[in-house]
């Protein structure tokens, strides 16, 4: 029989509502990694298999993934593309003529920026989940001490 009380419990465990501020900040910072990370259009999926492979807050990393979302995914490719181009050089091509630039030619064009714009990713991706941490880890513990009161 399903009572409220069995309904808390799986509410509880689905939400890591158990779990240490550090498991937590740590599942949100990964969640943050994520959202910088290349791999356009398996963020949600990623999110999906780390959380349930390594057991970590499953909305915690979502909410860090969504960090990425419609309003912030131009900011997010345009400096995601700059870093790796700081960080990796200009490509030694010549820049891409989008007036030309159609389905058949497209790889083409876009290949020497791939490279750059992985590695841009991954640095945002580091420096985003190393700030993520301490800043979540503080918010749990502010959160739980008003909780507590």
């Amino acid at each position: 029989m399903i009572s409220l009380r069995n309904i808390r419990e799986q509410l509880v465990q689905i939400l890591h509502l158990q779990e240490s501020p550090q498991r937590t900040a740590f599942a949100f910072a990964l969640g943050v990694f994520i959202a910088f990370a290349p791999h356009y259009g398996f963020h949600t999926v990623s999110v999906v298999m780390l959380a349930w492979a390594f057991r970590l807050n499953y909305l915690a990393m979502l909410m860090g993934a969504f960090l990425n979302n419609p309003w912030t995914i131009a900011p997010i490719l345009g400096l995601t593309l700059y870093t790796g181009l700081a960080a990796f050089g200009s490509p030694t091509t010549s820049p891409i003529d989008f007036s030309n630039l159609h389905i058949d030619n497209l790889f083409e064009s876009l290949s020497p920026y791939l490279l750059p714009f992985i590695l841009g990713g991954c640095i945002l991706g580091l420096i985003g989940a190393v700030l993520a941490y301490p800043i979540m880890l503080c918010i749990i513990y502010r959160y739980r001490a008003v909780k507590s009161h």
